[in-house]
């Protein structure tokens, strides 16, 4: 049990939230929800002790283990990923390494009465009971279980972490603190750098390995299938749902229902007093009656209603021009890097306002198949643009591509053109960016900041085929369904490249599944392909048994 008392965080004359308490139980897997500045990262950070509060504390076992994984890390470079995994095992891999040596000083000593020689043999007995309380572990069993799990292949085993991607090493962290089987594992957005199959795989370790967990996410489905418990913070302090993500959703509607049904009778009552002393005072016979609403008044304690984002954020994709049946045919399309065959054979099309997703593992060459329909990159196979094929492309990288040193207006100033220009500010404010943030610089901007403003480009050009590479990275739930109501009612053609289940789930009639060096294509939505998957993984298990 890990209890939370009285936790403050207070800067610069501003309070971020006070006085929350609550206690993690063993099996509690937590929601962290709140609207964006509410202070759910900094929350985690003080839990982790990486980060201080104000007032407050936090009290736990003095053997517990609490993890964590924030969104953005550095790892190691000079070791290999299997390496860098062991780790989670440092300290029992270095005990036992004293102790062989305590051992061996044993053998070779011969002080059998000194103080020196009782001193090892209690050392050596304190290291082996510290041991043997522990379950006995095939340390690389785990390591190459939990990596495969994560989406690496052997192969990757004896690489250096330096040769991969920030998404990779992420990965990596998560891998070290899953083998350590911590008492509390604090995760911060886990899921943006997964792909669907390392998600379920996340997911499944959670339910089933897992003791207590408090996750930030944005993907709905991942957190309404891990979690028993939804904390949110709102107005700096927390209100503590024993339910899943959906389901708080409903008891905070009513909840604010009762806080507005109840602040507006207290308001009415406010105002009715109000009117009464105004109306008596001074009146002699009503002098008691007068002070005495005015005592009771002052001492009214105001309800407060639940914190709502008001702003509103319209985006609606424009009207696409007229294309050719097929925005794009290929016969026969292959990839390879050097000896490494990224994927060969691929022969489909994709109808005009078909809406697609590619899905698959990570490295399957899902981005590169895009990269090839932009001609980015060379390639085997005939590639064919239907007739006045127009494209808009959201690359992976695309809000980190944006000039840091410009502001938000003159990043969109610059690639405006034509009458679109006289609508900028229109623009910036239907994205949620009020005049106080023009003036911005792009480098202070959040992840979902800069998301928003990269999806602004998008709309400057009309386009009749949109290519989205993990759009939903960084953006919270709310702008996220705005986004997919947007591209539900977009009428041009829609590849999607996204892990994110619940995004996908009702917007797209077909899939692409990338892996084994080949494109597959399904007929069916993503709740249909994951189901008919998850039985093909059983009847595979099945097989190799």
């Amino acid at each position: 049990m890990i209890s939370i008392d009285g936790l403050a965080v207070e800067f610069g004359g501003t309070t971020l939230f006070k006085d929350i308490s609550f206690v993690v139980n063993d099996k509690d897997r937590i929601a962290l929800m709140g609207k964006n500045g509410a202070g759910k990262s900094t929350l985690l950070k003080i839990i982790s002790g990486t980060q201080t509060a104000s007032r407050g504390k936090i009290s736990a076992p003095k053997d517990a283990i609490i993890s964590y994984l924030p969104q953005h890390l550095m790892a190691h470079d000079n070791r290999t990923v299997f390496e860098e995994a062991a780790q989670a095992f440092s300290e029992a891999l270095n005990m036992q390494k004293e102790l062989d040596h305590l051992n061996l000083q044993l053998t070779q000593r011969t002080d059998y009465e000194s103080t020196e020689y009782y001193d090892i043999i209690e050392k050596v007995s304190d290291i082996s009971e510290k041991l043997y309380s522990q379950a006995e572990v095939n340390y690389d069993a785990e390591i190459e279980k939990t990596l495969i799990g994560l989406g690496f292949k052997r192969s990757d085993f004896h690489r250096s972490t330096e040769e991969f991607s920030g998404g990779w090493r992420m990965r990596i962290e998560l891998a070290k603190i899953l083998l350590q089987k911590p008492d509390l594992i604090l995760l911060d957005e886990p899921t943006n750098h997964l792909d669907i199959e390392s998600v379920q795989w996340l997911e499944d370790f959670l339910i089933n390995s897992a003791n207590a967990v408090m996750i930030i996410s944005h993907d709905r489905m991942f957190i309404d299938r891990i979690t028993n418990r939804t904390i949110e913070v709102s107005m700096g302090r927390i209100f503590d749902y024993k339910v899943n993500y959906s389901a708080y959703q409903q008891l905070r509607k009513e909840r604010r229902e009762q806080q507005q049904k109840a602040f507006e009778e207290q308001r009415k009552f406010i105002t009715d007093n109000q009117q009464f002393i105004d109306r008596f005072r001074g009146t002699y016979s009503k002098t008691l009656q007068v002070q005495s609403r005015v005592k009771m008044l002052e001492k009214l304690k105001i309800i407060e209603i639940d914190e709502v984002d008001h702003s509103h954020l319209k985006l609606s994709f424009p009207p696409a021009p007229r294309s050719g049946v097929y925005p794009i045919t290929t016969d026969e399309v292959s990839k390879s890097y050097g000896n490494n065959l990224v994927f060969e054979g691929a022969s489909f099309s994709i109808k005009k306002g078909e809406k697609v997703a590619f899905v698959g593992r990570n490295g399957e060459g899902k981005s590169t198949l895009v990269k090839a329909i932009m001609n980015e990159i060379d390639f085997g196979g005939k590639l064919t643009l239907g007739h006045n094929t127009k494209i808009g492309y959201f690359a992976q990288n695309e809000a980190s591509l944006l000039d840091e040193k410009k502001s938000v207006f003159q990043t969109i100033d610059d690639v405006a053109v034509g009458e679109i220009r006289n609508k900028i500010k229109d623009i910036l404010g239907a994205f949620m960016f009020g005049g106080d943030d023009w003036d911005k610089k792009v480098k202070i901007l959040s992840g979902g900041e800069r998301s928003r403003l990269a999806m602004i480009k998008l709309l400057l050009e009309p386009v009749n085929l949109l290519i989205l590479d993990e759009p939903t990275n960084h953006l919270d739930l709310r702008t996220k369904d705005i986004l997919k109501k947007a591209l539900m009612d977009y009428d041009g053609t829609l590849i999607l490249v996204s892990h994110d289940r619940d995004f996908l789930d009702g917007m797209v009639s077909k899939i692409f599944e990338f892996g084994n060096q080949r494109i597959r294509e399904h007929y069916e939505g993503i709740q249909e392909f994951l189901e008919r998957k998850k039985m093909e993984h059983l009847k595979e298990l099945e097989v190799k048994k």
